[in-house]
C-alpha cells in the first residue's frame, strides 16, 4: 500500500509510535450483484477496496477515490453502512503502528465513466468483478468482516431500519426500541 506522503511526514516526528488514521472501505456493487475485489500486492489477498483519507477530505470522495486508483472504475457512492474503528494496533513489518476509524460505503459503478476494472496501480496484482457465491480465495478477513456488515445493514433496511451501523459500550447498534 503506497503510504500518504502527510503520515511519511508525521512518522518522520513520532517515529513508530501509535497513528491514529481516518479510512474507508468501499464495497461496490454493479447491476448484476458482482462484487469488485482487488487482490492485494502486500498481502496476495483478494480484499475490498480501502483506503485512508487525506486531511481535509470528506470519506466519500475518498471512497470514490481509492476506487478509482486502485481499479479503475468510476463509482457513486450511495449508502454509509456503518462507522467502526480496530480494536488492536495494526503492527507493520517496519514497526510503524496504527490503528483506523473506517467509514464502510456501499457504491456502484457510474453509469457514465468507466465500470471495466483493470490493475491501475502497484496496490493490487488483480482486480474484477466476483459473483457473490463464488468469491477468489484467499479472501482477506477485514473484506469477510466488511460484507456481514453489509448483510446486516441490508437486513435492517428491508425492515425499515437504514440507520448506518455502529458500536455503542461494546454492543454493534444503533440501539432502537
Amino acid at each position: 500500500m503506497t503510504t500518504p506522503d502527510f503520515i511519511l511526514k508525521l512518522r518522520r516526528s513520532i517515529g513508530h509510535d501509535l497513528l491514529w488514521l481516518s479510512g474507508v472501505s468501499a464495497y461496490v456493487e454493479d447491476g448484476r450483484g458482482r462484487l469488485l475485489l482487488g487482490r492485494r500486492s502486500d498481502s496476495g489477498q483478494w480484499a475490498m477496496v480501502c483506503g485512508i483519507n487525506e486531511p481535509g477530505e470528506q470519506p466519500a470522495d475518498t471512497a470514490a477515490r481509492e476506487v478509482k486508483e486502485e481499479t479503475g472504475v468510476d463509482v457513486l457512492v450511495t449508502d454509509l453502512v456503518a462507522v467502526t474503528s480496530s480494536t488492536e494496533p495494526v503492527v507493520y513489518d517496519n514497526g510503524d503502528q496504527t490503528m483506523f476509524m473506517d467509514h464502510l460505503f456501499i457504491c456502484r459503478p457510474d453509469p457514465y465513466g468507466n465500470q471495466d476494472p483493470f490493475v491501475n496501480d502497484d496496490e493490487s496484482l488483480s482486480v474484477g468483478w466476483f459473483q457473490p457465491k463464488e468469491l477468489p480465495q484467499p479472501l482477506a478477513w477485514s473484506t469477510v468482516e466488511q460484507i456481514a456488515r453489509i448483510h446486516r445493514y441490508r437486513e435492517r433496511s428491508e425492515d425499515g431500519d437504514n440507520h448506518a451501523l455502529f458500536m455503542f459500550e461494546g454492543i454493534e447498534g444503533p440501539a432502537v426500541s
